[in-house]
């Protein structure tokens, strides 16, 4: 009787350890199908590019774009650009975002205007670059 009870202990010891290793190493980084994903923020940006996740708390986005919004004083009108990242004042092509402040990630389909637009702003080199 013994014996079954240590047996017994034993499998449910091994059997713990294999479901905590296996937790452990769900923590792996997801694995994206498209070139770009959307990364919305609590802030209400989103940022567009190449998502590299690094640790648990920071998230590296390169090749990165961004719309901005600019209304027509006169007729109310908001126009939207998208913007590489890269051409501000610093010079920044990539990002570290605080994880916390990502509410999601989600691909941008190669075939949406966005990557259109994304292709096309990258066959224009900005001055002063190969």
């Amino acid at each position: 009787m013994k014996k079954r009870i240590m047996v017994l202990l034993s499998i449910i010891v091994f059997v713990l350890g294999l479901v905590c290793i296996q937790g452990c190493q769900q923590n792996e980084n997801p694995k994206f199908q498209n070139e770009y994903q959307a990364v919305l923020l609590t802030t209400g940006q989103v940022f567009f590019g190449k998502v590299e996740f690094v640790g648990t708390d920071y998230v590296l986005l390169k090749d990165v774009f961004y719309i901005r919004s600019v209304a027509n004083p006169d007729t109310k009108q908001v126009s939207n650009t998208l913007i590489r990242k890269g051409n501000e004042i610093h010079g920044a092509d990539q990002t570290y975002i605080n994880a916390r402040h990502i509410i999601m990630i989600e691909p941008v389909s190669p075939q949406s205007p966005l990557a259109g637009r994304i292709k096309e702003l990258q066959s224009q080199k900005p001055q002063g670059q190969p």
